[in-house]
């Protein structure tokens, strides 16, 4: 494909980049912009653009990691680091203090459920949660693995229900 070619091909394309752009921006002028970006970055390289292809997908790959790269670089330089040797927070008018009695009760009582739960779901559940693989819990008990993965199943919907009952009307009130 020559120059003049991919020119044409691309200019066609003008309209849809335009809106993908605002559509990525949200803003006129930064759309403008990425715009004037992806056509520069592809005119420049318009001979590693492989005939035959799409250039469309190809034109707006190229935008949207234009709009990526700008974006992270937006985010790093509104990061601030304070290097000072003082220990004061940053814009902090008093000290909070965490209280974590309630998720603290609340985690004994789940454990307290788990507890609870018939051995035969008890165990893969368990197992499940401290990081086993389905097939290696299956090994390790001599179950099939779709057994295993049934009574992991009907643990969690034992326990869901469970933790309804109990906890319903706070769960209902944080949501």
């Amino acid at each position: 494909m020559s120059n003049p070619e991919f020119n044409a091909e691309f200019y066609a394309l003008t309209q849809i980049m335009e809106r993908f752009a605002y559509k990525l921006t949200k803003n006129a002028e930064e759309a403008k912009d990425l715009y004037q970006e992806t056509a520069f970055r592809a005119m420049s390289n318009w001979e590693k653009f492989r005939p035959g292809t799409n250039l469309k997908a190809w034109v707006l790959t190229i935008m949207k990691n234009i709009f990526i790269n700008n974006y992270r670089k937006k985010a790093k330089a509104n990061t601030i680091i304070d290097s000072t040797d003082n220990m004061y927070y940053i814009n902090s008018g008093s000290n909070t203090i965490q209280n974590s009695a309630e998720s603290n009760i609340m985690m004994d009582e789940l454990e307290s459920m788990i507890e609870n739960l018939d051995d035969s779901l008890r165990v893969p559940f368990e197992m499940h949660y401290l990081g086993y693989k389905y097939q290696e819990i299956a090994d390790k008990l001599r179950l099939p693995l779709g057994t295993v993965k049934s009574r992991i199943f009907f643990a969690r919907k034992e326990l869901k229900s469970l933790i309804n009952a109990r906890y319903g009307a706070l769960v209902l009130q944080r949501t």
